[in-house]
């Protein structure tokens, strides 16, 4: 039941675990944002360089100020009026764990609307990291049945939900906005 499957991973989250989960785009891996012990077991998983940023879930928009220092106007329409999942890179990350903000103070946060992970970060009532569930360099999995076996053993714990979904997803279009409004697609 996915109210049951949201208790268990909201207790493996607020004990600072790690969690395999399905989202708006494909299977990720999860942890609370504000951790840095958290993210630090993701990069250790993925095997990824700490340089490598990392993408941070909200459940809804009004939640940017907490975490972003400016939020140009423009950035809650291109939220409102995507299409498709859109990871918006901000500048002047805050309240993040140190590992989740890019060197040059950036942070790329999605607005997920998700029936597992939209209740899943209003309980949690904190941001929550989103990385694909792929070893450093491999392929990202397109259907659960593809994940790699060392991500499987290595999380705290996977998430019975969508697990026969054979919709097609992509990672989300991403980005990058300038404090003035200013914008620049990094990945379409």
């Amino acid at each position: 039941m996915l109210r049951d499957e949201i208790n268990k991973a909201l207790e493996v989250l607020k004990s600072g675990g790690v969690i395999l989960y399905p989202t708006d785009t494909i299977w990720g891996l999860g942890c609370d944002a504000s951790n840095p012990e958290a993210v630090d077991k993701i990069l250790k998983i993925k095997n990824r360089p700490a340089e490598k940023s990392l993408i941070v879930l909200l459940d809804v928009d009004s939640k940017l100020q907490s975490y972003v220092t400016e939020i140009p106007d423009v950035a809650y329409d291109l939220i409102e009026y995507a299409e498709n999942p859109l990871t918006v890179i901000f500048s002047g990350a805050k309240n993040l764990a140190p590992n989740v903000i890019n060197a040059d103070g950036s942070v790329g946060i999605r607005i997920v609307k998700h029936d597992f992970c939209t209740p899943l970060i209003q309980r949690f009532r904190k941001p929550i990291v989103s990385t694909s569930a792929n070893l450093s360099g491999q392929p990202s999995p397109k259907f659960f049945d593809d994940m790699a076996p060392e991500i499987l053993e290595a999380v705290d714990y996977v998430v019975d939900f969508e697990q026969e979904n054979r919709t097609s997803k992509k990672p989300s279009t991403i980005i990058k906005l300038g404090p003035s409004g200013q914008f620049e697609f990094i990945r379409k």
